[in-house]
């Protein structure tokens, strides 16, 4: 009787274990649906539909549309006074590189426009020494362009001339000025140029703080303000289109720029 007892003993302590262990361990099946539940739960992310960013697009192009075809009627010359427009001229110098290393530059063609684009000198220019990299890719200029047999090309000293003649009280409109007027080996009153590429609402912020501006290219000003392409890539370039881009920026920002400088006390 005794061991009958203990047997019974022990068999309802281990179905008591039994019970314990199966109360505390984790039902695989149970973990899953709790999980499930969970990432119901959870809110799920929002991403901007493919249309809703085309739509978005195509709205943000036409608003720099409409703005372009503001700033061209801004830049209009109809209602300008013809004397103010005879103050501005514009110029644009295409360089060759000579030199062992091709590094200096020389002049090899000038171009000068006035305020409604209109071209007042286009010459090529013979360069007195050996021409070691025409930069035809950039500048355009081809051997034969400034080959002294090339009899519409002028001397460097007759452009010169012209230009300076051109220039006398006129207000300068350009872009990297500096380039041009060192290519030409002339000077102009500081207060009378309008340099495109020194104009800060022209310029990018760089530097950690954003306090540092730096010129543009004229190619990316030109199409992101008028929406035209100039400097085309596998494409002669031209210091005409160079040059009646800088005015045509220029126009857009004339009165704003000229109040500045008033300000400024000139």
């Amino acid at each position: 009787i005794t061991f009958v007892s203990k047997n019974g003993s022990i068999n309802a302590s281990n179905n008591s274990d039994t019970r314990k262990t199966n109360k505390n361990s984790t039902d695989p099946e149970n973990e899953e649906h709790t999980e499930n539940n969970n990432n119901i739960n959870k809110p799920k992310k929002s991403f901007p539909r493919i249309n809703d960013l085309l739509n978005q697009h195509a709205q943000q192009q036409q608003q720099q549309l409409q703005l372009r075809k503001h700033r061209l009627s801004n830049s209009t010359s109809s209602n300008i006074p013809s004397a103010l427009k005879q103050k501005y001229i514009a110029i644009d110098c295409e360089m060759v590189g000579i030199g062992p290393t091709s590094t200096k530059s020389a002049l090899a063609r000038a171009s000068a426009v006035d305020y409604d684009g209109n071209i007042l000198l286009d010459t090529f220019v013979r360069v007195p020494e050996r021409v070691t990299d025409f930069r035809t890719s950039v500048s355009g200029v081809r051997p034969k362009d400034i080959s002294v047999k090339n009899v519409n090309a002028m001397d460097p000293e007759e452009v010169r001339n012209k230009i300076g003649k051109l220039l006398l009280g006129k207000i300068l409109v350009g872009h990297a000025l500096k380039n041009d007027l060192d290519a030409l080996m002339i000077t102009h009153p500081r207060g009378d140029m309008r340099d495109t590429a020194r104009y800060k609402p022209f310029m990018r912020a760089t530097g950690r703080s954003g306090g540092k501006l730096r010129p543009r290219k004229l190619r990316d000003l030109v199409w992101e303000e008028l929406g035209k392409r100039i400097q085309v890539e596998g494409e002669r370039h031209s210091s005409v289109d160079d040059a009646r881009a800088s005015m045509e920026l220029f126009r857009c920002v004339r009165e704003r720029w000229e109040k500045e400088l008033e300000g400024k006390g000139g």
